[in-house]
């Protein structure tokens, strides 16, 4: 596995741990390390987000006995907290042709626990079907971070909705995949969120209180506000051009698999 300098030698080793355990029960194109590793304001309690996608045997999926297609293991581990949830192929290229960024984040992003060579394969065809379906996946789970933000304002809550809104945007203007709020941020007007970094970064849980939410909330709405108009003018297709090629490639790595 890569090392993942975001992560401590003690997180590092329960991540190797449990990619390795997972590993004996499935075969993983990607293990992804998601989360406020991979948003740029991991803090010292944030608990590993380990999202994977994974291939089934073919003949299993022939068979009688259809796998399940989605695992989940969360546990504690030498006090760390760990959240893996694995999705097979077929699932997750369906999500990724539906514009959901929670699968184009584990294929596009940067940091990847443990990639096999399907990976290499499958990044060229994501990237090829990327479109303005990601604005309802981005704009959705804005608004719902916002909601759980009002009913308990922290700075975590603030980053994560700032921390969509942004990815969002830069995905419809550029055509790119960024999830790191802080590579992002001065970018779309928002270099003081350092500060929220660096609250965030001190724990999970640290509070805002009821002035600084009411002064960060018309900067929420304009950033919504550009994440709806990049969705007109983007240079990304309305849909998929490329759904035949993922039918295919899905289909070739079955073949393989059933071989």
């Amino acid at each position: 596995m890569e090392r993942l300098s975001v992560l401590t030698a003690d997180q590092l080793r329960i991540a190797e741990r449990v990619i390795g355990e997972e590993e004996t029960r499935r075969e993983h194109v990607v293990v992804y390390l998601s989360g406020a590793h991979a948003y740029g304001f991991p803090s010292p309690d944030s608990d590993l987000d380990l999202k994977a996608i994974h291939v089934a045997s073919t003949a299993d999926l022939l068979g009688l006995e259809v796998p399940e297609p989605t695992f989940d293991r969360a546990e504690v581990l030498d006090g760390v907290e760990i959240d893996y949830t694995s999705n097979e192929l077929a699932h997750a290229l369906a999500g990724m042709l539906a514009g959901n960024g929670n699968f184009l984040e584990r294929v596009l992003g940067r940091t990847v626990a443990f990639a096999s060579p399907l990976l290499d394969e499958l990044r060229p065809i994501a990237r090829r079907s990327l479109s303005r379906r990601v604005h309802r996946h981005y704009r959705g789970f804005a608004a719902n971070q916002l909601r759980f933000l009002e009913k308990e304002p922290t700075a975590k809550k603030l980053l994560y909705v700032l921390r969509t809104a942004t990815t969002g945007i830069h995905l419809l203007e550029t055509g790119q995949l960024d999830p790191d709020l802080t590579s992002l941020m001065a970018r779309y007007g928002l270099p003081d969120a350092a500060e929220l970094v660096e609250r965030k970064r001190a724990g999970e849980r640290v509070a805002l209180d009821p002035a600084q939410l009411a002064a960060w909330r018309p900067r929420v709405d304009a950033l919504f506000a550009r994440l709806d108009a990049a969705r007109e003018t983007s240079l990304l297709p309305e849909d998929p051009p490329n759904a035949p090629e993922v039918r295919d490639w899905l289909l070739s790595v079955r073949r393989r698999r059933f071989e």
